[in-house]
């Protein structure tokens, strides 16, 4: 082939469809265009498809901006590990994933420490477990710990023959997926204990792999072998934030990814579905479509955060000008941590943080509006207040 077609086919946008790129490109172009991809421009992962053939991806396709690594990296001070408006985030847009229904409010009750009224709050309380699990940096990611996650999120819900056999990690029979845009058979359950062996290497392998694309791989391996008869899909999303955590991504459980993964949840699907569609047509498990999901509709998506970091910076310059008590500094935290760049009523902070008074939390917000780190929003005789937009 020659190299200037070759260069226009990798950059055709529709590299990631080789179904697309055999409409516009002759049948014996796209045989050979694959046969090079094959020969030196996959990069190879140390983990299998079901024939037991490596997954590859490409590399100069999947590529991350530097700025969605700095925004995860971006430190938080706040004595929790996770953000609560985050966390609530998470847990709505996770379940509303896989149509199971649920409230906001029901979230809120069981974030703020109530005990689940109902099977759907048991639910919720299960994924507020989890978070709570693979947000303490001692729990590494290993099969034990991947179970123990697995029970306390998802198992200890499930009745009958969803649940795992007593000592079995995995599923013991087959698994089906059914859905809206996903039909595919999980990786036959006598393979599972080696293949998820991989996986947990691969989490726990050292190398130069991109940290963003990689737990996007887990992501999709988790998803792929459908290891679980039920829960797989919050287990390969709370396995993808737990990666970041153990790299070290301060900001991982301060920004709801799953809520970006809602907003397009066809793509979502359509990416699993691409993979595999092409994968029929080359003969390989090239997760890059799924890679390209994520990085254009989660990762390259967080610039809307952004000004939860700006605003942490301009809060330590004001701070290095002194003025700023102890009660405030906690309050300022609080805010950062429980509602991000949402909106709060006084009324609203003063329920959440049970710890100062009412005229203590006007007199703070009032104090930093003027100091210009918080903005308020007139509605009728409402005010609501949230982060200044910082430039």
């Amino acid at each position: 082939m020659e190299a200037a077609l070759f260069a226009k086919m990798m950059s055709d946008k529709s590299v990631t469809d080789l179904k697309k790129l055999g409409y516009k490109y002759p049948q014996a172009d796209i045989a050979e265009f694959i046969g090079l991809l094959k020969t030196g421009f996959y990069t190879t992962l140390p983990m299998k498809d079901f024939n037991g053939e490596p997954l590859v991806y490409l590399e100069s396709v999947a590529q991350v901006h530097l700025s969605a690594a700095k925004i995860l990296l971006t430190p938080h001070n706040s004595s929790q590990h996770y953000g609560i408006k985050a966390m609530e985030d998470e847990i709505v847009s996770t379940l509303t994933i896989e149509q199971i229904d649920t409230s906001r409010d029901s979230v809120r009750r069981i974030l703020t420490g109530y005990a689940p009224a109902s099977e759907t709050e048991n639910r919720i309380y299960g994924m507020k477990k989890g978070v709570e699990f693979i947000a303490d940096p001692n729990h590494r990611i290993t099969e034990e710990n991947l179970h123990q996650l697995y029970e306390m999120t998802v198992g200890d819900f499930l009745a009958g023959e969803d649940r795992l056999l007593p000592g079995n990690y995995y599923r013991h029979d087959s698994v089906y997926v059914v859905g809206d845009k996903v039909e595919h058979m999980g990786l036959p359950w006598k393979k599972l204990p080696e293949y998820m062996a991989d996986l947990i290497a691969y989490a726990n392998a050292e190398g130069s792999d991109n940290d963003l694309l990689k737990a996007a791989l887990l992501h999709f391996y988790i998803a792929y072998l459908h290891p679980y008869f039920d829960g797989n899909g919050r287990m390969a999303r709370l396995l993808h934030l737990w990666y970041l955590v153990q790299q070290g991504y301060s900001s991982a459980l301060f920004i709801p990814l799953s809520r970006y993964v809602e907003r397009s949840r066809r793509g979502y699907y359509d990416a699993y579905t691409l993979t595999e569609q092409n994968a029929r047509i080359s003969g390989v498990l090239d997760v890059t479509p799924f890679l390209v999901y994520f990085i254009e509709h989660v990762y390259h998506q967080l610039e809307d955060v952004a000004s939860s970091a700006s605003a942490i910076g301009a809060f330590q310059a004001v701070l290095e000008r002194g003025g700023i008590t102890e009660k405030e500094k906690d309050l300022w935290h609080f805010v950062l941590s429980a509602y991000g760049n949402g909106e709060f009523s006084t009324k609203q902070l003063e329920r959440d943080f049970g710890n100062a008074a009412y005229a203590t939390i006007l007199s703070f917000v009032l104090k930093f509006e003027e100091l210009g780190l918080l903005q308020s929003q007139k509605y009728g005789n409402r005010v609501k207040y949230s982060l200044r937009q910082c430039g």
